[in-house]
Parts: structure tokens; sequence; C-alpha cells
């Protein structure tokens, strides 16, 4: 990949938006979108979109939509490419960093890329005259006994989108074998990719007609313990914040702060000036602090009326 140096105007050429490009990428959420529309709309389009040399959109399908809805001129710096897996490839690490993708996410996005590496690899295998391998390997399939695929197409597409080679291939067994319901649950995140990993695998022996039911169940199972866990980690937090507070009343109020005991504190730490600066900051700080419980504490005595004693 190299950029060109050449750009265009909006107003000079069209670009080409190719479906498995523009698609290649999750979508924005409806808040992402409305604020990439704002900002477009009061800066206009501050960063080139990325075409290739065929003038194909790479990078920036979103800024180009809305620039075209609204009128928004915009430039397209052109790079060169060496085919379109490399693009792509250059595509998801450029967004790789801007979005919060999961590995589910990343996953998914990953296999789309699979039938180019395997055309790829089958066109330079045929160049260097085939080998003895079966046609399983070469295709990369394997059963869910072995979640380990060829380590030639697992390992380019984890590298693709920067996760583990295991973790990819659980992702193409999900993909390849397990019920919509675990695939649902991914989806929403409510299940891990080794949850869902490991439904699949305990429901892969059931009849077909009773997998369904069975990974749905367990995915509801789940979801209760999930739930359940969360209760608990709320409980632990709310007692940690209740702890913390009565300490620091227990602790405040056995301080007695006299000239004679402030003098007794610095000098029997030998507090040097700097430290006497930074505690000054400190017992501020503090102040404001409990001032503040003292304000949001009256807000939960009873109202007094007006007038009464």
């Amino acid at each position: 990949m190299r950029n060109t140096g050449v750009e265009y105007g909006s107003a000079d050429r069209t670009p080409v938006v190719l479906p498995e490009m523009a698609e290649l990428l999750p979508p924005l959420t409806g808040e992402q979108l409305a604020a990439l529309e704002a900002d477009l709309l009061k800066n206009g389009c501050y960063s080139p979109i990325i075409v290739n040399e065929d003038m194909v959109i790479i990078d920036g399908h979103n800024r180009q939509r809305l620039c075209e809805e609204h009128g928004i001129p915009y430039k397209m710096a052109v790079f060169s490419f060496e085919d379109l897996l490399e693009a792509k490839r250059w595509a998801i690490e450029n967004q790789r960093g801007r979005r919060n993708l999961e590995k589910w996410e990343l996953g998914k996005i990953a296999l789309k890329l699979r039938p180019d590496i395997e055309a790829k690899a089958k066109a330079n295998m045929s160049a260097g005259g085939g080998d003895q391998k079966s046609e399983d390997t070469k295709s990369g399939l394997t059963t869910l006994s072995n979640p380990i695929s060829p380590v030639s197409t697992r390992k380019e597409l984890a590298e693709s989108v920067g996760i583990g080679e295991v973790t990819m291939g659980k992702v193409m067994q999900i993909d390849e074998h397990a019920p919509s319901a675990v695939k649902e649950a991914l989806d929403s995140g409510d299940l891990s990719i080794n949850q869902g990993y490991n439904i699949t695998r305990q429901v892969q022996d059931l009849p077909e007609e009773e997998r369904e039911e069975a990974a749905a169940q367990a995915v509801e199972l789940l979801k209760a313990k999930k739930e359940v866990q969360a209760i608990d980690a709320e409980a632990d937090r709310r007692g940690t914040i209740a702890s913390l507070f009565c300490k620091a009343f227990e602790r405040a109020v056995l301080l007695t702060p006299t000239e004679e005991n402030v003098r007794i504190w610095v000098e029997n730490t030998r507090m040097r000036p700097d430290e006497i600066e930074d505690s000054v900051k400190e017992a501020r700080e503090l102040a404001i602090v409990f001032s503040a419980i003292a304000d949001i504490l009256q807000t939960f005595l009873p109202q007094r009326e007006e007038g009464s004693s």
C-alpha cells in the first residue's frame, strides 16, 4: 500500500461504492452517525476519502454518503494497493483503532476476508504446482472436535483483525456450526466467544431438531447467571462505598484540629515545607468534600415548613 499523492475533488471525479467494501465493517450506531453528520455540517469534510486507483472507496463510506446528501464538497486521496484483499486489510486496520469493536465483531469482519484469502492461497498453490494435502485441509474446514483450522487460513484471518489464532478458530467454528440462538446472543453481547463455542460443542451431537432448543436454553441459563453476578457485583460495590464513608467519618471525628496537635503532627512526621504545602491543599480539598457530603445529607432530611420551630 502507498499513497500516490494524487487527489481529486468531489466536483472532478465520482467515486465508486463497492458493496463488499462498504459492508466490510459493522454500520455506525445511530449516535455515532449523528455525531459524524453534525461534525460535517459544522466543519466540512476535512479528512479525505480514501480511494484506490480505480476510484473505489476504501475508507470513508459514511462521510462520502453524508457529504453527498448535504452537498458538502470533499477530497479523495488515491492510494495504491496490491489487490482488493490488501485494501480490505488496510481499511480494517485503519478503522480498528477508531472503533471499540469486540472480539466477536472483529472475528465476523475477518470471516468476510476468508474467500479472498483462500482464493489467494489456492492461486499460490497452483502457481507452485499444488501439494498433497487433503481437500478439507486446503479449504480450511475442520470438525468441532478439532477447532484448529489450517494455520495458513486461520493465522491470516486472525492477524487481519488483531485477535488470537485460537479465538479466530472458535469464531470460524461458531460461524459454521452454531445454532442461531448462539449467534444472536453473541451479536447482542450476552455471550463471550468461549461461551458460544462451548454451547456449540455441547449440542453438536444432538439430533438437528433438538439442537436449537437446547442451545437456546443454555444461552438463557448463562444470561440468568450473568444477571445474578451483576446483582452481586452491584451489592458489593454499594457495600464498599458505604464502608468508605463510615471509615472516613470514624477517622475524621478523632481529629482535634488545635495548633498544638497540628504542630505535633508536623514535627513527629518531620514534614518538609513542600509536604506541608501539599497537606494544606489536601486539607482544603477534604473540607470541600465533607461540605458537599453535608449538603447532600441535608436533602435526605424531612423539609420543615416555614414558621415551624
